[in-house]
């Protein structure tokens, strides 16, 4: 598990370690998601903001208020199926990594 925000990349990749990070976490949680048989009423909007932080570790600069605005809205559609919690909890932690937004004068 990555511990700090000052992290360098590993020797011979460019990439930030939070964005590798964060790309597992949600790709396990949009397994877990897929592989759970039951329907609830936001699960479009879970598998919607999956697909939309798993875009953003594409070019690996992620939004810090949009990661945040994501795990907001993943968070309400899956927080009370039990079964993704342990999913949901990672990628709360690979999102943290990123710190806070910075604050509007």
């Amino acid at each position: 598990m990555l511990r700090s925000l000052g992290q360098r990349p590993v020797t011979g990749s460019d990439e930030d370690p939070r964005v590798a990070g964060l790309r597992t976490a949600v790709s396990r949680l949009r397994r877990e998601l897929a592989a759970l048989p039951v329907e609830f009423p936001d699960r479009a909007v879970a598998e919607d903001e999956l697909a939309a932080l798993a875009a953003m570790t594409v070019d690996g600069r992620p939004e810090i208020p949009r990661l945040r605005r994501s795990l907001l809205l993943i968070a309400g559609a899956i927080g009370s199926v039990s079964a993704l919690s342990r999913g949901l909890s990672e990628v709360r932690a690979a999102v943290d990594l990123f710190g806070e937004p910075p604050r509007r004068p």
